[in-house]
Protein backbone atom coordinates (compact mmCIF):
# COMPACT_ATOMS: atom_id res chain seq x y z
CA UNK A 1 0.00 0.00 0.00
CA UNK A 2 2.81 2.35 0.72
CA UNK A 3 4.46 1.50 -2.34
CA UNK A 4 1.06 2.35 -4.29
CA UNK A 5 0.66 5.78 -2.61
CA UNK A 6 4.56 6.94 -3.34
CA UNK A 7 3.82 5.61 -6.83
CA UNK A 8 0.69 7.89 -7.18
CA UNK A 9 2.87 10.75 -5.66
CA UNK A 10 4.70 10.33 -8.25
CA UNK A 11 2.57 10.17 -11.10
CA UNK A 12 1.18 13.07 -10.02
CA UNK A 13 3.89 14.74 -9.38
CA UNK A 14 5.06 14.20 -13.15
CA UNK A 15 2.20 15.40 -14.40
CA UNK A 16 2.98 18.68 -12.73
CA UNK A 17 6.23 19.31 -14.28
CA UNK A 18 4.67 18.27 -17.35
CA UNK A 19 2.16 21.07 -17.18
CA UNK A 20 5.10 23.76 -15.54
CA UNK A 21 8.80 22.74 -16.69
CA UNK A 22 7.99 22.05 -20.28
CA UNK A 23 9.90 20.10 -22.43
CA UNK A 24 13.47 21.32 -21.65
CA UNK A 25 13.53 19.75 -18.31
CA UNK A 26 10.84 17.83 -18.16
CA UNK A 27 12.17 13.69 -18.64
CA UNK A 28 15.08 14.96 -16.34
CA UNK A 29 13.02 16.34 -13.53
CA UNK A 30 10.08 13.36 -13.80
CA UNK A 31 13.57 10.82 -13.19
CA UNK A 32 14.24 12.88 -10.66
CA UNK A 33 10.66 12.50 -8.76
CA UNK A 34 11.12 8.76 -10.08
CA UNK A 35 14.70 8.22 -8.15
CA UNK A 36 13.14 8.57 -4.51
CA UNK A 37 10.55 5.67 -5.07
CA UNK A 38 13.88 3.87 -7.11
CA UNK A 39 17.03 5.11 -6.29
CA UNK A 40 19.66 4.53 -9.08
CA UNK A 41 23.09 6.07 -9.48
CA UNK A 42 22.59 7.20 -13.13
CA UNK A 43 20.63 7.70 -16.22
CA UNK A 44 20.67 8.18 -20.16
CA UNK A 45 17.54 8.47 -22.01
CA UNK A 46 16.76 9.91 -25.89
CA UNK A 47 16.10 8.60 -29.38
CA UNK A 48 17.39 5.78 -30.80
CA UNK A 49 17.46 3.97 -34.48
CA UNK A 50 18.51 0.58 -35.04
CA UNK A 51 16.03 -2.18 -35.99
CA UNK A 52 15.57 -5.24 -33.97
CA UNK A 53 16.88 -7.33 -36.44
CA UNK A 54 20.38 -6.40 -34.96
CA UNK A 55 21.27 -3.44 -37.39
CA UNK A 56 23.57 -1.24 -35.14
CA UNK A 57 21.76 1.50 -32.95
CA UNK A 58 22.47 5.07 -33.41
CA UNK A 59 21.82 7.48 -31.12
CA UNK A 60 20.13 10.74 -32.55
CA UNK A 61 18.89 12.84 -28.92
CA UNK A 62 19.64 12.12 -25.38
CA UNK A 63 19.91 13.37 -21.89
CA UNK A 64 21.19 12.22 -18.85
CA UNK A 65 22.02 11.81 -14.90
CA UNK A 66 25.25 11.85 -13.34
CA UNK A 67 27.03 10.89 -16.87
CA UNK A 68 29.90 12.62 -18.27
CA UNK A 69 28.95 14.54 -21.38
CA UNK A 70 31.33 11.96 -23.13
CA UNK A 71 29.12 9.45 -22.22
CA UNK A 72 27.23 9.23 -25.93
CA UNK A 73 30.49 9.80 -27.60
CA UNK A 74 32.20 6.73 -26.36
CA UNK A 75 28.72 4.83 -26.26
CA UNK A 76 28.56 5.04 -30.41
CA UNK A 77 31.97 3.81 -30.52
CA UNK A 78 31.08 -0.01 -29.06
CA UNK A 79 27.30 0.97 -30.62
CA UNK A 80 27.82 -1.78 -32.78
CA UNK A 81 29.10 -4.08 -30.01
CA UNK A 82 26.67 -3.83 -27.01
CA UNK A 83 24.27 -6.86 -27.09
CA UNK A 84 22.14 -4.98 -24.35
CA UNK A 85 21.27 -2.12 -26.06
CA UNK A 86 20.20 -4.48 -29.61
CA UNK A 87 18.15 -6.79 -26.57
CA UNK A 88 16.34 -3.69 -24.97
CA UNK A 89 15.33 -2.60 -28.77
CA UNK A 90 14.40 -5.89 -30.06
CA UNK A 91 12.07 -6.53 -26.54
CA UNK A 92 9.70 -3.16 -26.96
CA UNK A 93 7.74 -2.16 -23.97
CA UNK A 94 9.22 -4.50 -22.03
CA UNK A 95 11.71 -4.14 -19.14
CA UNK A 96 15.43 -5.93 -19.79
CA UNK A 97 17.81 -5.87 -16.59
CA UNK A 98 21.13 -6.99 -16.45
CA UNK A 99 24.56 -7.14 -14.29
CA UNK A 100 27.81 -7.45 -14.42
CA UNK A 101 31.15 -6.78 -15.63
CA UNK A 102 31.53 -9.66 -18.26
CA UNK A 103 30.44 -8.68 -21.26
CA UNK A 104 32.10 -10.94 -24.35
CA UNK A 105 33.21 -7.90 -25.84
CA UNK A 106 36.44 -6.27 -23.75
CA UNK A 107 35.30 -2.85 -25.55
CA UNK A 108 31.80 -2.84 -23.69
CA UNK A 109 32.96 -4.07 -21.11
CA UNK A 110 35.74 -1.62 -20.14
CA UNK A 111 32.85 1.24 -21.27
CA UNK A 112 30.93 -0.77 -18.76
CA UNK A 113 33.71 -0.46 -16.18
CA UNK A 114 34.49 2.75 -16.80
CA UNK A 115 31.15 4.12 -16.01
CA UNK A 116 30.57 1.85 -13.28
CA UNK A 117 27.24 0.58 -15.20
CA UNK A 118 27.00 -2.49 -12.84
CA UNK A 119 23.41 -3.02 -12.95
CA UNK A 120 21.32 -2.05 -15.57
CA UNK A 121 17.67 -1.58 -16.39
CA UNK A 122 16.11 -0.52 -19.42
CA UNK A 123 13.34 0.30 -21.49
CA UNK A 124 12.23 1.19 -25.05
CA UNK A 125 9.12 2.02 -27.27
CA UNK A 126 8.45 2.36 -30.97
CA UNK A 127 7.32 6.10 -31.92
CA UNK A 128 5.83 5.80 -35.17
CA UNK A 129 5.31 9.21 -35.30
CA UNK A 130 9.05 9.93 -35.40
CA UNK A 131 10.42 6.65 -37.12
CA UNK A 132 12.92 6.23 -34.28
CA UNK A 133 12.56 4.39 -30.77
CA UNK A 134 12.83 6.06 -27.32
CA UNK A 135 14.29 4.37 -24.50
CA UNK A 136 15.32 4.94 -20.90
CA UNK A 137 18.30 2.93 -18.62
CA UNK A 138 19.10 3.35 -15.57
CA UNK A 139 22.54 2.28 -13.33
CA UNK A 140 23.53 0.85 -10.24
CA UNK A 141 27.19 0.36 -9.38
CA UNK A 142 29.36 -2.39 -8.37
CA UNK A 143 28.45 -1.07 -4.77
CA UNK A 144 24.80 -0.83 -4.94
CA UNK A 145 22.33 -3.92 -4.92
CA UNK A 146 20.57 -5.24 -7.83
CA UNK A 147 16.72 -3.51 -9.52
CA UNK A 148 14.16 -6.39 -8.16
CA UNK A 149 11.31 -7.37 -9.88
CA UNK A 150 9.37 -4.76 -8.31
CA UNK A 151 11.47 -2.15 -9.29
CA UNK A 152 11.25 -3.16 -13.21
CA UNK A 153 7.22 -3.26 -12.75
CA UNK A 154 7.39 0.18 -11.38
CA UNK A 155 9.63 1.39 -13.46
CA UNK A 156 7.82 0.38 -16.62
CA UNK A 157 4.60 1.49 -15.43
CA UNK A 158 6.10 5.12 -14.93
CA UNK A 159 7.92 5.17 -18.16
CA UNK A 160 4.41 4.44 -19.97
CA UNK A 161 3.29 7.59 -18.06
CA UNK A 162 6.27 9.43 -18.91
CA UNK A 163 6.31 8.80 -22.35
CA UNK A 164 3.07 9.56 -23.29
CA UNK A 165 3.26 13.03 -21.55
CA UNK A 166 6.57 13.94 -23.32
CA UNK A 167 4.39 13.13 -26.66
CA UNK A 168 1.93 15.09 -25.68
CA UNK A 169 4.28 18.37 -25.43
CA UNK A 170 6.13 17.02 -28.79
CA UNK A 171 2.80 17.48 -30.43
CA UNK A 172 1.64 20.51 -28.79
CA UNK A 173 4.92 22.14 -29.51
CA UNK A 174 4.89 20.79 -33.39
CA UNK A 175 0.88 20.90 -33.76
CA UNK A 176 1.13 17.59 -36.07
CA UNK A 177 -1.39 15.18 -36.56
CA UNK A 178 -0.23 12.14 -35.45
CA UNK A 179 -1.84 9.83 -38.18
CA UNK A 180 0.54 12.09 -40.09
CA UNK A 181 3.70 12.04 -37.97
CA UNK A 182 6.66 14.22 -37.36
CA UNK A 183 9.45 12.20 -39.06
CA UNK A 184 10.64 15.31 -40.80
CA UNK A 185 10.50 17.65 -37.44
CA UNK A 186 13.01 18.61 -34.60
CA UNK A 187 12.38 20.68 -31.58
CA UNK A 188 15.85 22.33 -29.88
CA UNK A 189 16.43 24.33 -27.40
CA UNK A 190 18.40 27.86 -28.03
CA UNK A 191 21.64 26.00 -28.22
CA UNK A 192 20.69 23.54 -30.56
CA UNK A 193 20.58 20.70 -28.22
CA UNK A 194 17.45 18.25 -29.45
CA UNK A 195 14.62 17.43 -27.34
CA UNK A 196 13.04 15.29 -29.61
CA UNK A 197 13.82 14.47 -34.23
CA UNK A 198 12.21 12.35 -36.55
CA UNK A 199 13.90 9.44 -38.50
CA UNK A 200 13.23 11.51 -42.04
CA UNK A 201 15.13 14.71 -40.97
CA UNK A 202 17.56 12.77 -39.07
CA UNK A 203 18.42 11.38 -42.52
CA UNK A 204 18.61 14.36 -44.42
CA UNK A 205 21.09 16.39 -42.57
CA UNK A 206 23.24 13.39 -41.90
CA UNK A 207 23.08 13.19 -45.99
CA UNK A 208 24.25 16.70 -46.81
CA UNK A 209 26.88 16.64 -43.05
CA UNK A 210 27.83 12.78 -42.75
CA UNK A 211 30.14 13.28 -39.65
CA UNK A 212 26.83 14.91 -37.52
CA UNK A 213 25.69 12.40 -34.75
CA UNK A 214 22.84 13.72 -33.87
CA UNK A 215 22.02 15.29 -29.83
CA UNK A 216 22.96 18.49 -31.61
CA UNK A 217 22.07 20.31 -34.27
CA UNK A 218 24.93 21.08 -36.98
CA UNK A 219 26.83 23.86 -35.98
CA UNK A 220 25.36 25.71 -39.73
CA UNK A 221 22.09 25.27 -38.21
CA UNK A 222 23.10 26.14 -34.58
CA UNK A 223 24.43 29.59 -36.06
CA UNK A 224 20.78 30.39 -37.55
CA UNK A 225 18.65 29.73 -34.78
CA UNK A 226 19.03 33.22 -33.21
CA UNK A 227 17.60 34.51 -36.35
CA UNK A 228 14.33 32.89 -36.72
CA UNK A 229 11.82 32.44 -38.05
CA UNK A 230 13.65 32.02 -41.26
CA UNK A 231 14.15 29.33 -43.79
CA UNK A 232 18.01 27.85 -44.16
CA UNK A 233 19.61 25.92 -47.29
CA UNK A 234 21.67 23.19 -46.33
CA UNK A 235 22.54 21.70 -49.36
CA UNK A 236 19.78 20.10 -51.12
CA UNK A 237 17.25 20.62 -48.23
CA UNK A 238 15.69 23.79 -47.03
CA UNK A 239 14.70 23.82 -43.24
CA UNK A 240 12.45 25.87 -41.52
CA UNK A 241 13.41 27.67 -37.69
CA UNK A 242 10.49 28.41 -35.73
CA UNK A 243 10.01 30.16 -32.88
CA UNK A 244 8.22 28.19 -30.04
CA UNK A 245 8.75 29.76 -26.45
CA UNK A 246 11.87 28.80 -25.09
CA UNK A 247 12.36 25.97 -28.01
CA UNK A 248 12.76 25.93 -32.01
CA UNK A 249 10.39 23.97 -34.25
CA UNK A 250 12.58 22.55 -37.62
CA UNK A 251 10.96 21.55 -40.13
CA UNK A 252 12.53 19.60 -43.39
CA UNK A 253 10.27 21.74 -46.21
CA UNK A 254 10.95 22.27 -49.87
CA UNK A 255 9.10 23.70 -53.14
CA UNK A 256 6.41 22.10 -54.83
CA UNK A 257 6.54 21.22 -58.34
CA UNK A 258 9.37 23.56 -58.55
CA UNK A 259 7.17 26.39 -57.33
CA UNK A 260 9.55 28.83 -55.67
CA UNK A 261 7.34 30.43 -52.34
CA UNK A 262 9.20 33.66 -50.56
CA UNK A 263 11.03 32.38 -47.11
CA UNK A 264 8.77 33.78 -44.96
CA UNK A 265 5.24 32.82 -46.84
CA UNK A 266 6.71 29.80 -46.61
CA UNK A 267 7.44 29.90 -43.23
CA UNK A 268 3.69 30.90 -42.63
CA UNK A 269 2.43 28.28 -44.77
CA UNK A 270 4.50 25.38 -42.81
CA UNK A 271 2.86 26.80 -39.46
CA UNK A 272 -0.82 27.16 -40.56
CA UNK A 273 -0.60 23.57 -41.85
CA UNK A 274 0.68 22.63 -38.38
CA UNK A 275 -2.00 23.66 -36.94
CA UNK A 276 -1.40 27.04 -35.97
CA UNK A 277 -4.18 30.00 -35.96
CA UNK A 278 -3.62 33.27 -37.48
CA UNK A 279 -3.31 35.14 -34.62
CA UNK A 280 -0.26 32.79 -33.48
CA UNK A 281 1.31 32.79 -37.08
CA UNK A 282 1.34 36.55 -36.63
CA UNK A 283 2.87 36.44 -32.80
CA UNK A 284 5.67 33.93 -34.30
CA UNK A 285 6.38 36.24 -36.85
CA UNK A 286 5.65 39.55 -35.81
CA UNK A 287 3.46 40.35 -38.58
CA UNK A 288 0.10 41.65 -38.80
CA UNK A 289 -3.20 39.05 -38.99
CA UNK A 290 -3.54 40.35 -42.10
CA UNK A 291 0.17 40.23 -43.89
CA UNK A 292 -0.18 36.71 -42.75
CA UNK A 293 -3.90 36.22 -44.17
CA UNK A 294 -2.30 37.63 -47.95
CA UNK A 295 0.66 35.20 -47.59
CA UNK A 296 -1.31 32.39 -47.18
CA UNK A 297 -3.65 32.87 -50.13
CA UNK A 298 -0.92 33.83 -52.30
CA UNK A 299 0.58 30.25 -51.05
CA UNK A 300 -2.64 28.52 -52.00
CA UNK A 301 -2.67 30.46 -55.07
CA UNK A 302 1.32 29.31 -56.27
CA UNK A 303 1.01 25.48 -55.16
CA UNK A 304 -2.74 25.42 -56.20
CA UNK A 305 -4.56 24.10 -53.42
CA UNK A 306 -7.75 24.98 -51.58
CA UNK A 307 -7.41 23.63 -47.66
CA UNK A 308 -5.31 23.38 -45.22
CA UNK A 309 -5.01 19.57 -45.56
CA UNK A 310 -4.04 20.16 -49.51
CA UNK A 311 -1.46 22.71 -47.99
CA UNK A 312 -0.20 20.21 -45.99
CA UNK A 313 -0.12 17.80 -48.58
CA UNK A 314 1.41 19.68 -50.71
CA UNK A 315 4.55 20.51 -48.51
CA UNK A 316 4.96 17.00 -47.51
CA UNK A 317 4.78 15.98 -51.24
CA UNK A 318 7.50 18.70 -51.93
CA UNK A 319 9.56 17.42 -49.08
CA UNK A 320 9.67 13.60 -50.39
CA UNK A 321 10.67 15.42 -53.66
CA UNK A 322 13.69 17.07 -52.52
CA UNK A 323 14.97 13.63 -51.13
CA UNK A 324 14.29 12.11 -53.97
CA UNK A 325 16.31 14.49 -56.33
Amino acid sequence: METLKAFNQCVLQLAWLARERGGSHFIADGLQAFRALVPFASAWWGEMSGAPTGASPQNWMHGRIDLPPSFVTEWSEVASLDVFAQDTLACQGEVVRDFGFNDPNGEVNAFARRHDLYYLMCISFELPESGLYFYVCLYRGIEDVAFTEREAELFAAFCDHLLQLWRFQVQDMIRFDTDNGASDFAVARLDGSLLYIGATLCEAIQRELPLWGGSLLPQQIVDQLPKAPCVLRLGRCALTLSPNAEHIIVSLEAPSGGVALPPRERTAAMLFAAGHSYKEIAKILVLSPATVRTYLRNCYLQLGVKSKVELGSALRISALDARRD
